[in-house]
């Protein structure tokens, strides 16, 4: 019986197809209606494929939102100090630091300009990652040199320093983003001052000053046309803050200078720093890493020093007392304007004063390169796991001017 129906079932089904290709061929208008029909039931099926292509879109890109929000994040931002000019860098660096860690985690960038960002810095910048991101301008107060500065003697100073073949001595300083782009003009010596010493200021006192970065007790500092090598699987700020480290560094991390690259006066400041320290000696911390940035107790300076375009620190370090004072002192004495006196210098010598050498961490892991120099993680096992694309054999740990062999044996020898 089901045999037999099955029979007359598939006739019927036959017969309805041929009569539909008879009427397709010799009527014009049932073929237009058929493929009317069709189009529409395909349009139909493409548009319910497409929406759920989307709803899965949707939820992979509301799934990697999330995914940071779901860390316990530390009280900790980026900081950028970048002109408008630097948009291209700028977005190049955050692009290396969102895809080597901060995709993961969702941590917020602070950004501090002279001057307004434009609408398209913040715009271009803002779209490349969901964390939130902060635009700041830096007070005019904070670029303004004290009143008693002798502008004249500031001008001599500088053209004395370049004849000496000393590194940007014709500058003031090297602005925010790490290169000298604030010359002397003779014509406008008073303006070219207040702006030559403007990243001095901001890096070593005021930065953490600004109501952008109140709200914070960590910071790592990313300055433009940076990369990034290495996968950071590790929150470094949450490793600094269970193992209560303050200073933290990578790359370049301990340098020391050729002969004549830095002003011969950065040994006086070490000199300012003992006298300094006679008359605060409360502020010393015990087990210190002085023995590391001095060969005489900190009676000299043997210019090793921690590279300030990488930094992720505790500014309530910079915030405290002794960090305070000793910026006072050493502010009081002129040498900001008269003998450029550095960021990384100041901050080395604070750091290996005040803190102890515990507090004080290199990341190994962190693979980093700022204009033609760079960390690489040395130990294999480091390099693999975060499948680092630098050249171990390249990095500046092997440089002849590196310190990092002495930070090695300084602490070795712990």
């Amino acid at each position: 019986m089901l045999s037999r129906l099955f029979r007359y079932a598939a006739l019927v089904v036959i017969i309805t197809i041929l009569l539909h290709f008879i009427l397709a061929a010799v009527h014009n208008e049932y073929r237009e209606a058929t493929a009317s029909g069709l189009s529409r039931l395909s349009s139909h099926f493409q548009e319910e494929k497409l929406e759920g292509d989307l709803r899965l879109l949707d939820d992979a890109n509301s799934q990697l939102s999330s995914t940071p929000s779901s860390h316990n994040l530390m009280n900790a931002t980026f900081i950028m100090l970048v002109r408008n000019s630097d948009l291209e860098g700028t977005i190049t660096s955050i692009r290396a630091i969102e895809d080597r860690f901060n995709s993961r985690f969702g941590y917020p960038y602070a950004l501090l300009n002279d001057e307004p960002f434009t609408d398209e810095f913040k715009r271009r910048v803002s779209v490349i990652t969901p964390s939130d991101m902060k635009f700041g301008v830096v007070p005019k107060e904070h670029w303004s040199q004290p009143e008693w500065i002798d502008v004249e003697k500031a001008e001599k100073a500088m053209k004395q320093m370049e004849l000496h073949g000393v590194k940007y001595g014709g500058s003031m300083s090297s602005w925010f983003s790490g290169t000298v782009q604030s010359q002397l003009n003779p014509n406008a010596p008073q303006e070219a001052l207040a702006i030559g010493t403007c990243a001095v200021s901001t890096l070593v006192q005021f930065f953490y000053r600004h109501e952008l970065l109140q709200p914070y007790k960590w910071y790592w500092r990313i300055e433009p046309n940076v990369k990034f090598y290495c996968d950071i699987h590790r929150d470094p700020f949450r490793f600094m803050e269970e193992n209560n480290k303050v200073y933290g560094k990578s790359y370049r991390v301990l340098l020391s200078p050729f002969m004549r690259s830095q002003p011969p006066s950065v040994l006086y400041g070490k000199r300012s720093q003992a006298n300094f320290i006679n008359t605060h000696p409360e502020f010393i911390a015990d087990d210190n890493a002085m023995g590391f940035i001095s060969d005489t107790n900190g009676v000299t300076y043997n210019r090793c020093h921690f590279w300030s375009n990488f930094e992720i620190a505790d500014m309530d370090f910079w915030r405290g007392p002794a960090y305070t004072a000793f910026f006072e002192y050493l502010d009081s004495l002129g040498g900001f304007y008269y003998e450029r006196w550095g960021d990384a210098p100041v901050h080395s010598i604070a750091a290996s004063s005040f803190l102890t050498r515990d507090q004080i961490h290199f990341f190994e892991e962190i693979g980093y390169q700022h204009d033609d120099w760079g960390h690489c993680p040395i130990p294999d096992d480091i390099w693999e796991r975060g499948r680092c694309s630098c050249s171990q054999d390249r990095s500046f740990d092997f440089d002849s001017s590196s310190c990092k062999p002495r930070w090695d044996r300084f602490m070795d020898s712990h």
